[in-house]
């Protein structure tokens, strides 16, 4: 299989790439328990959904002429305000880029603006099995770090959910607050 992962351009989302994240997004809702939503979201609430992360968070996509390819983004990882160093990170790629290194590259970018923000820890869940998705994120530096079997159920089935964490910065005694996306601008 070829590489066209240095094909793509990556960049902050914006709501007009909803219809592209819906295209990857939509299969993976309604035909794998990679994701644990049961009903694929509409138009609006996925421009809502990118709309409300990039308050905060980063959200990349990546796209080549006009199509994309795939996106990752960053959302809290707890409500309670002493999580506020944290975030949650998703990966998602389109099923004909898969395999290019489309992923890494999309986590790569990803974590370097989350490292500009200040977030010192990242975390991902992963229902499993997903043997592509967690090769991925320990080729990333992630460590797994426990298993909450039976979390959910979709499909007729109980899932199991692994969590791996990767930390983005030295865990400092006084941490500067993290810095907003909006705060930073969309060219970082």
């Amino acid at each position: 299989m070829t590489d066209r992962g240095d094909a793509v351009h990556l960049r902050l989302a914006e709501p007009r790439d909803a219809p592209g994240v819906l295209d990857i997004y939509a299969p993976l809702v309604s035909d794998t328990i990679v994701s644990f939503e049961e009903q694929v979201p509409s138009l609006a609430e996925m421009t809502r959904r990118i709309e409300n992360t990039l308050e905060r968070w980063p959200w990349i996509v990546a796209e080549e002429q006009g199509e994309l390819a795939g996106y990752a983004y960053a959302t809290a990882f707890r409500a309670r305000h002493a999580y506020r160093w944290s975030c949650e990170v998703s990966v998602y790629v389109g099923k004909t880029w898969r395999r290019q290194r489309l992923g890494a590259r999309l986590y790569e970018n990803l974590f370097s603006r989350l490292r500009q923000q200040g977030y010192r820890m990242a975390y991902a869940g992963i229902a499993l099995p997903n043997p592509a998705s967690v090769a991925l994120h320990e080729r990333l530096g992630f460590a797994p770090i426990g298993v909450f079997p039976a979390a959910g159920r979709k499909h007729g089935a109980w899932i199991d959910v692994g969590w791996w964490s990767l930390g983005l910065d030295v865990l400092g005694s006084t941490p500067e607050e993290p810095i907003p996306l909006q705060e930073l601008g969309r060219s970082f």
